[in-house]
């Protein structure tokens, strides 16, 4: 495959941003997109750099997209940029006009770890017409539910930028979104798996036993395993066959 370290400029965040595309190079026709988020200690490169995401996507048409998404959680922060437009949007709409994508829900899911796993489920469930499935490793997810007071740290004052004082019900808020998709017949493929030593797996529980009472389909599952590379490298594969289901792509087709 083809790595392109993609430099443009987001009128969104009005700065030059970057983005690492991996592509078939032998593919002759239009492919999938996967869209793949990273965490709040990383950039584009982490996905690259700490796993075989190139090996596990090898022989699909899939074109797997992995952008810097800074320390904004993916959403449009209460008091700072539109992070989420900028990912949900601008990227969707620049990828496919630059790469040879299939610009379809059908043929588009997004994933990530930790922060990008709130942000993947976030993403397609405020774009559920854009994304056909979504996973979240790891995922900070309940963090749209969580208002303050928050301690007077570097953390506690990023979460009150982020999400404001009170999330719960709002553009941040998983469930409440996933509520809405349902609503509209549009709610994508949902996978959340965390691992049994994660200290975010009682977060995860909570958010998935949300979902379950709300009524909203979802797969849930658990390994051993804690909050690092370790882990994500080695269930992201089953987050690429989960994807590839949904948008009913093979390898070598």
């Amino acid at each position: 495959m083809a790595l392109i370290n993609f430099r443009w400029f987001s009128k969104v965040l009005e700065k030059q941003v970057e983005t690492q595309v991996l592509l078939p190079e032998h593919h002759p026709e239009r492919c999938a997109t996967f869209y793949l988020l990273h965490g709040l200690s990383d950039d584009s490169t982490m996905w690259g750099r700490r796993t075989r995401i190139e090996t596990d996507v090898a022989g699909l048409p899939l074109i797997v997209v992995m952008p810097d998404g800074f320390r904004g959680f993916y959403t449009d922060n209460e008091h700072g940029p539109a992070y989420g437009k900028y990912i949900g949007e601008e990227l969707v709409d620049v990828i496919d006009r630059v790469f040879p994508t299939i610009a379809s829900r059908e043929k588009r899911c997004i994933g990530g770890l930790s922060m990008g796993g709130y942000g993947a489920l976030r993403t397609a469930l405020t774009y559920p017409q854009k994304f056909i499935s979504a996973n979240s490793h790891s995922g900070a997810i309940a963090a749209g539910r969580v208002g303050g007071p928050r301690p007077d740290t570097v953390i506690g004052r990023l979460f009150d930028d982020v999400f404001g004082q009170a999330p719960l019900g709002g553009s941040h808020d998983l469930v409440a979104l996933a509520k809405k998709a349902k609503a509209a017949g549009v709610l994508p493929s949902l996978l959340i798996d965390c691992g049994e030593k994660d200290f975010l797996l009682q977060d995860n529980l909570d958010v998935t036993a949300a979902l379950r009472d709300a009524g909203v389909p979802h797969t849930y599952r658990q390994f051993p395993g804690e909050h690092n590379w370790d882990y994500w490298a080695e269930h992201i594969s089953e987050a690429i066959a989960f994807h590839a289901e949904a948008m009913e792509i093979k390898r070598g087709s």
